[in-house]
């Protein structure tokens, strides 16, 4: 290995999504990954790039010789003890040695900034793996398990056993040709406080005998399991939920471990030994989830010897309309929901302040799940999953006593994806059948959702709350148009309003603003558009296509009066409004469970399906 300078000077801001930042604030998060890349140039690295974010940092990559190595590093803009985070992840990365771990190279402060480096994992990670593939192969599953389940069992084994804290796909990386894993990301690291029989682990670790009080970090809260999410003391078993819930979403192709009483282990597919196991480790029992977890760890290195062969698979057949389009534009999409306020059992409770201070609880958990049932979950989760695809449209579900009616407008923009994706749309509407509305909403209830394309939004400025938003001369709100009139189907409401107010949304616009929707109303169009106040700063977020090309100068017009009016917006909050064509509306019965499904006992003669 070639030897390098030492690394100084670094500096980066806090991101979301670049299309979403103020054009101040974008232009500074360029120059600063822009100077990132110069540096570790400069050190002598080469093919630099930016590889990811989370919470709490930033990633890049860089070749020196014959070695890539990770570079990641923390958000300046958070406090210091969280900043001192990433120097606690390299104290407990630096003694590990195990091969599905890559390695600690050193940790360093240049100019203030933390950065961590190590040993680049070959291949990719599962997150990114699966949105290509979707539902993840038995072939490549159950290698995947044993080799977590070697992972864990290294983990409690250590003389100071190690919790990790966050096991998910997106820390996960697999080099599919020799189907090799690697745990990443060990930022939600902690030294364990009780053992694997939730036994208190001695003073000697630095820790306090018999203290209730937990080290552990929240994690992502789509695959922690309750106990960690409840704020007990650390134990190998949270891994155990992190691992159990990984290989759920992989077989299922979701991105959490919501749905699983809806959508069991047991209806995926999966070799049956592994199916029950998860099952009993997803359990709402925390007696069957140990059990579950110690046959895990025990059982699955025997997996090697199971005869798995590739099986035909068909493409799934789409739930509801699926179009895919091939126009070159670029599309890095935002899923804003409304009306989930029914999905709730309870309001939100005050949450303790050291539960409040972790971010990772703030931005996963607090706003969204608090209150919802597991199917709820799996839902919105659900939902979400949409957004990670190049979508534009939207979705309008009802329930009733009947069951369930879903209009929809779902335009993916790359057709290779259109396998995965219908899978998980199926996914969506069959935890969808699993959602009952509450007895006081009489059976009804409606959920919303649009996407749109973030670098479609527009941006303005004002210095303060007291002073107008003034639309530069050259904005204008973007649509397509169709090629083509499109049928109208005169027997559903076409309507923005056809709900009503939105009791999750708050910004009241002014009339000339909801005039203008009402006349936009009456042209035949499909899309949404939604208004973000923030004291200083408003989005407008929008996909919008026109049905009637005859009308196309009436609509820009239209759009056109609605931009020149939002000087007149004083209220704050989020406001948005939908319409569907409603030509392909679907209905379903309500479902309780999907039926168990398993993989044969003898692939090689498919009608056995008892397992291995």
């Amino acid at each position: 290995m070639g030897s390098a300078k030492p690394l100084q000077q670094f500096y980066i801001s806090e991101e979301q999504s670049i299309y979403l930042l103020r054009e101040e604030d974008a232009r500074k998060h360029r120059q600063w990954v822009s100077l990132c890349q110069q540096q570790l140039r400069r050190l002598g690295y080469q093919q630099v790039h930016f590889i990811g974010k989370g919470v709490f940092g930033f990633v890049f990559a860089g070749r020196l010789g014959d070695t890539e190595q990770v570079f990641k590093f923390s958000r300046r803009t958070l406090p210091e003890r969280l900043q001192a985070r990433l120097q606690e992840e390299a104290e407990i990365l630096a003694p590990l040695s195990h091969p599905h771990i890559p390695a600690l190279v050193r940790y360093v402060t240049a100019s203030g900034q933390g950065i961590l480096q190590m040993e680049r994992a070959p291949g990719i990670d599962l997150a990114h793996f699966a949105q290509r593939c979707g539902p993840m192969p038995v072939t490549y599953l159950v290698p995947i398990a044993a080799q977590l389940a070697e992972i864990l069992a290294y983990l409690r084994s250590l003389p100071r056993p190690v919790v990790h804290g966050d096991i998910k796909p997106s820390n996960l990386v697999f080099e599919h040709r020799r189907k090799h894993l690697s745990l990443v990301d060990w930022g939600s690291a902690v030294l364990a406080q009780r053992d694997a029989l939730d036994e208190p682990l001695g003073t000697h670790l630095g820790l306090v005998e018999g203290d209730r009080d937990s080290n552990a970090r929240m994690g992502d809260v789509f695959f922690i399991g309750p106990e960690q999410l409840a704020g007990a003391p650390s134990s190998p078993r949270f891994d155990e939920q992190g691992a159990a819930a990984t290989l759920y979403a992989l077989a299922s192709g979701q991105i959490s471990r919501f749905g699983s009483r809806l959508l069991p282990a047991a209806s995926l597919g999966l070799p049956r030994p592994l199916a029950e196991t998860l099952d009993a480790m997803l359990s709402d029992d925390p007696v069957m989830r140990r059990q579950g977890g110690d046959h895990f760890i025990k059982s699955l290195p025997a997996s090697r010897h199971w005869l798995l062969l590739p099986l035909p698979a068909p493409p799934p057949t789409p739930l509801l309309p699926v179009w895919a389009h091939q126009q070159g534009k670029a599309v890095e999409t935002v899923a804003y929901s409304s009306r989930k306020s029914f999905l709730r059992d309870h309001q939100i409770e005050p949450l303790p302040p050291e539960r409040e201070a972790d971010l990772q609880l703030a931005h996963y958990y607090r706003d969204f799940m608090v209150g919802m049932g597991d199917n709820e979950k799996g839902f919105v989760a659900a939902v979400g999953q949409l957004g990670h695809y190049p979508l534009l449209g939207g979705l309008a579900l009802h329930w009733h006593d009947g069951g369930l009616d879903i209009d929809s407008s779902l335009n993916l923009q790359d057709p290779t994806l259109k396998v995965p994706f219908i899978q998980a749309v199926n996914n969506m509407v069959n935890l969808a059948r699993g959602i009952r509305p509450a007895p006081q909403a009489n059976g009804k209830a409606v959920f919303k959702a649009c996407f749109f394309n973030a670098r479609d939004t527009l941006h303005l400025t004002r210095a303060n709350a007291d002073t107008r938003f003034v639309p530069a001369p050259e904005l204008a709100l973007p649509f397509e148009i169709s090629d083509a009139p499109e049928l109208e189907d005169k027997t559903r409401l076409h309507s923005y309003f056809e709900d009503g107010q939105d009791p999750d949304e708050n910004l009241m616009l002014p009339p000339a603003i909801m005039n203008e929707l009402a006349r936009l109303n009456l042209i035949h169009h499909t899309g949404c558009i939604i208004f973000e106040v923030l004291e200083d700063h408003m989005k407008i977020h929008s996909y919008l296509r026109l049905l009637n090309p005859r009308k196309a100068n009436e609509f820009r017009a239209c759009l056109a009066r609605i931009l020149d009016a939002v000087g007149e917006i004083t209220d704050l909050g989020i406001a948005g409004f939908m319409k569907l064509p409603y030509k392909n509306t679907r209905a379903f019965t309500p479902q309780a469970q999907v039926p168990a499904r398993y993989y044969p006992k003898d692939p090689r003669r498919p009608e056995t399906t008892a397992g291995p």
